[in-house]
């Protein structure tokens, strides 16, 4: 097909203002969509392909800046650092209305410039287009009376990574990144969100927190329902799988006749600072899958509340354990993130955390240090490296000085640094491998299983704290490369 039908092309538009910005790229995007929506369900009803190949595209937002004068900010995000043209696509700008507004203001603000807003030269897949329409899906290659990919974009995995990320980008004809992700990862993290988790991912919250066992789902759905018996609490509503959203106290959940790989779960405030929790289950692969797909949605912070075995036998079965160093054996993000770079602790994260295990459990000094350590958390890839030759990966535990073992929390802790997510993790120790305390039927004590609901309190309480930082402490330099987009 030598003919494409495309939207109606506009000029480019140059904005001082941030909310008229996001106002322009919402018409574009709802353009395209609309346009690739209609285009394909006329197809699918015609049952042959058209005439022509049928091509929409992402809206951009576009920023050029001509000095290198350092921008006075607190914050770590919000300029560039040197002059040039910058540029991103975006998806989702409904979504991402109260992000895009604030970090295109904050580049206005900070280098006196407008921005401008047009059509990209990137096509719009259109698998992506029509997510916007409800019951409507692309059928798999094959079922239709024609080859999809002769007449419509598809996504494509060539253009769909982490350079930016990775600090692996080239740039392309000298224009920079303005974001981290294009608007393709983006639409590609935001439909494998809503598959993993059955949870539509506007029901996301700024604060996560990540558990590895179903006791914390039950505690957090208590704690949610007394929420919102509290009118003054600030929290309006709770989200279960398959985006059932109650209201009150007593609202009905029905059981999920089918839950899905990492079930999730929201407690919502109307600005999005609620939290949200994730059982991401066991092994450092779930953990790496749902920490790549919800950093698009630029979270505050998040944070590991789960299980693991303790290693010192000073320490009893419920005991805490916050993580300051992570020994990486889980190897999943060797690729992009070499075991050479170091995990740092982050000190807001560090105080919220221990502030919050001293006010749930009432104590302080020694008294707080014999029920919560603070050290290394290793994780490893192996559940069962028990069953091995252990005096190799004893040794290693030994001279890292580890305190702790699991399978997820170096993963989270390692893809937080990577998006630059504030991270953090306090586990509880549910055995205790080396010192014949396995983790088999029975064995937890009655101390043990009051533990469950005061972490994942202390959890939600960290988060709480966290939500009242200034944005420049939380998200503060020390996450932030050389040469950083301007957007967070």
């Amino acid at each position: 097909m030598n003919n494409v039908n495309t939207p109606t092309l506009t000029d480019a538009e140059s904005f001082t203002d941030a909310k008229a910005a996001v106002a322009r790229l919402i018409e574009l995007y709802d353009s395209a969509t609309n346009f690739l929506c209609d285009e394909f369900i006329a197809a699918m009803s015609a049952g042959a392909a058209p005439g022509s190949r049928v091509r929409a595209f992402y809206p951009e937002v576009r920023f050029t800046t001509t000095t290198y004068a350092q921008v006075d900010s607190r914050l770590s995000f919000g300029h560039v650092a040197d002059p040039g043209t910058y540029s991103t696509t975006v998806t989702r700008p409904d979504l991402f209305r109260h992000y895009l507004e604030q970090q295109i203001g904050l580049l206005i603000k900070n280098h006196d410039q407008p921005v401008t807003v047009c059509v990209s030269a990137t096509p719009m897949p259109v698998h992506f287009a029509v997510a916007s329409r409800p019951g409507l899906t692309v059928p798999q290659e094959g079922a239709a009376r024609f080859t999809l990919r002769d007449v419509f974009d598809v996504p494509d995995l060539a253009t769909t990574n982490d350079d930016i990320v990775n600090g692996t980008y080239v740039p392309e004809n000298g224009v920079g990144p303005l974001s981290l992700f294009t608007a393709q990862r983006v639409d590609y993290s935001l439909a494998r969100l809503a598959h993993y988790t059955a949870t539509d991912p506007e029901h996301f919250q700024n604060h996560v927190l990540f558990t590895n066992y179903q006791f914390y789902v039950t505690e957090f759905e208590a704690y949610a329902r007394e929420q919102l018996a509290n009118p003054d609490s600030g929290y309006t509503s709770f989200v279960s799988t398959g985006n059932i959203e109650i209201t009150t106290a007593d609202g009905e959940l029905p059981a999920s006749l089918k839950m899905p790989q990492m079930p999730t779960y929201h407690l919502k405030r109307p600005d999005g600072n609620g939290i949200t929790l994730v059982n991401i289950g066991v092994g450092p692969s779930n953990a790496k899958t749902a920490t790549d797909h919800i950093a698009v949605l630029r979270p505050h912070a998040w944070l590991m509340v789960g299980h693991c075995a303790g290693l010192r036998n000073s320490q009893a079965l419920g005991d805490f354990v916050l993580a300051h160093a992570y020994l990486r054996e889980d190897h999943v993000l060797d690729d992009d993130l070499p075991v050479w770079v170091p995990i740092p602790a982050l000190a807001e994260i560090q105080v919220a955390l221990e502030e919050a295990v001293a006010q749930e459990t009432g104590l302080e000094g020694y008294d707080l240090k014999r029920i919560m350590r603070t050290g290394t958390v290793a994780s490893h890839d192996n559940r069962n490296w028990e069953l091995r030759d252990q005096s190799g990966p004893v040794q290693r535990l030994s001279q890292s000085r580890a305190i702790a073992l699991d399978m997820e929390s170096a993963t989270i802790a390692a893809n937080g640094y990577r998006f630059r997510v504030p991270y953090g993790t306090l586990l509880c120790i549910s055995d205790k491998p080396l010192h014949g305390e396995l983790k088999l039927p029975g064995m937890a004590s009655d101390f043990y299983r009051t533990q469950v609901s005061r972490h994942l309190l202390i959890g939600i309480k960290a988060m709480e704290r966290l939500r009242t930082m200034p944005l420049e402490r939380l998200h503060s330099r020390k996450l932030r490369s050389f040469d950083e987009t301007a957007f967070l």
